[in-house]
C-alpha cells in the first residue's frame, strides 16, 4: 500500500538546522480565459516533474489543493535550495516566470502567489493521528509523540534541542 495510514500519534523528526515551508498557488480570476489560466497550471506541473526524484536540488515533499485559489505547500532542505532552484537557468521555473509575465502579468485575468517561512529547531511542532504521512511527516522521519513528544510544547522543546552535525564534531 502506498502511504498507509498510521493509527497512532506520532509526530515528525526533522534532524537540521533548518527547512523551508513554501505556499505557492494560484488563483482563478476569469475561468472563461482557460488560455490564460491553463499555461500557469501546466508549467507548475513541468517544475514538480523536473523536481521529482531529483533529491540534490533539496524539494522534499509537496501537499496539494485544487479549487478556484489552489495552494500547494511544499517542504525543501534549505532557503538556497529553493532559491538556487527559481534562479536556474537551465529548469523550468525562470521560463515559466518569464511566460506569465508575457501573456498575463497584473492584467487580473490569473494570480499567483508565494509565501516562504524558513524553520529552525524550536519554532515549529506538528502532531499527526490516525493519518498517512502528511506534510513534514512525510517530508522527514515519523516518531511516536510520546513522552517528551506527547504535548505541542514538548515537542516544539524537543526540536529546539537538536544540535547541528557540525557542532557535534
Amino acid at each position: 500500500m502506498g502511504n498507509p495510514i498510521l493509527e497512532e500519534r506520532v509526530t515528525a523528526e526533522v534532524n537540521q538546522d533548518e527547512f523551508v515551508v513554501f505556499l505557492i498557488g494560484m488563483r482563478v480570476n476569469k475561468p472563461w480565459k482557460v488560455h490564460k489560466w491553463m499555461p500557469v497550471a501546466r508549467a507548475m506541473g513541468r517544475m514538480l516533474q523536473e523536481l521529482d526524484g531529483a533529491e540534490d536540488m533539496g524539494l522534499r515533499h509537496v501537499e496539494n489543493w485544487f479549487g478556484r485559489t489552489s495552494i500547494m505547500v511544499q517542504y525543501w532542505d534549505s532557503y538556497e535550495h529553493l532559491e538556487a532552484y527559481a534562479k536556474a537557468r537551465n529548469l523550468e521555473h525562470l521560463p515559466a516566470w518569464a511566460a506569465f509575465n508575457r501573456a498575463v502579468g497584473s492584467n487580473g485575468d490569473v494570480g499567483i502567489w508565494h509565501e516562504t517561512y524558513v524553520a529552525s529547531p524550536g519554532s515549529y511542532e506538528c502532531v499527526y493521528n490516525n493519518m498517512p504521512r502528511f506534510g513534514l511527516a512525510k517530508a522527514y522521519e515519523v516518531i511516536p509523540a510520546t513522552g517528551a513528544y506527547n504535548s505541542a510544547r514538548g515537542r516544539r522543546d524537543a526540536a529546539e534541542k537538536f544540535v547541528p552535525q557540525e557542532e557535534v564534531a
